[in-house]
């Protein structure tokens, strides 16, 4: 489960940090795409919407649509209403209290912290309208696993076959999934080993696991602009539903069929 006590430091960073950045743009370039296509009125639902980066992303890019936003914890819907427009709702994901289908269900970086996440994909596709769309964003590859998913509390990071599978078995067509976030792939690598290595044990006990994560959330100018550089590279690929061949996280669309 999602540790709230992180909101604090990603509303002082959300809107400047390269890594929420990059993954709002790519939200925002599939999103222009997918709800083309759609009649006026359309619902929209964001799962785990925390403090709201992601929400006003999908509320500038659905003007013709309904945007309403999820989340367990009141900390972060606090944050949420104070940023967006949209309606936010306090819930859990495994008992949303919607009775109307959604034609769009975006879930970013929130299936890594259920326990069941092949439970929740098909709980999730049964608010989607027939044709409904689920956009999702997961970490990418257990060899990254650190200090950093246990101060969140993640279940797993994911590799690719293993979403499509547990997408699949969820009754989901797969019509794009990727890599993405491929520059910092080395940089992730190599940092966190090394920081987990000079904090030794200190690193994952309890406050010290937290303090240190929080640490991700700086903002530092000159780093910050270099890589949001190289990751704004990626975006032209993903707007043509290519794969990339490396990343940190992994992004999928995947389509109720039923």
């Amino acid at each position: 489960m999602y540790d709230p006590t992180f909101f604090e430091h990603q509303v002082a960073a959300e809107d400047r940090h390269f890594w929420f950045c990059a993954r709002n743009r790519v939200i925002a370039a599939l999103v222009r795409q997918i709800v083309g296509s759609l009649e006026p009125g359309y619902r929209v639902l964001e799962v785990g919407c925390g403090a709201g980066g992601a929400l006003s992303v999908l509320e500038r890019e659905c003007t013709r649509g309904k945007v309403v936003g999820v989340d367990l914890f009141a900390e972060g819907l606090r944050h949420a209403r104070q940023r967006t427009g949209c309606s936010v709702v306090q819930a859990d994901v495994d008992n949303l209290p919607f009775a109307a289908p959604f034609d769009i269900i975006g879930l970013f970086d929130v299936l890594e912290h259920q326990q069941d996440d092949i439970g929740i994909l098909h709980k999730l596709r049964g608010q989607l309208a027939p044709g409904g769309i689920l956009l999702l964003t997961v970490p990418a590859h257990p060899s990254l696993w650190s200090y950093w998913d246990e101060a969140n509390h993640h279940c797993r990071r994911y590799q690719l076959s293993d979403l499509e599978d547990k997408l699949k078995t969820a009754g989901y067509a797969v019509d794009y999934l990727t890599q993405f976030m491929a520059s910092l792939y080395l940089v992730m690598l190599l940092s966190r080993r090394l920081r987990t290595w000079f904090r030794g044990r200190a690193a994952h006990a309890g406050a010290r696991s937290q303090h240190v994560a929080a640490q991700e959330f700086r903002v530092v100018p000159v780093v910050n602009g270099l890589m949001e550089l190289l990751l704004s590279l990626e975006l032209p690929r993903i707007r043509c539903r290519r794969r990339l061949p490396i990343g940190t996280s992994l992004l999928a669309i995947a389509r109720n069929d039923t």
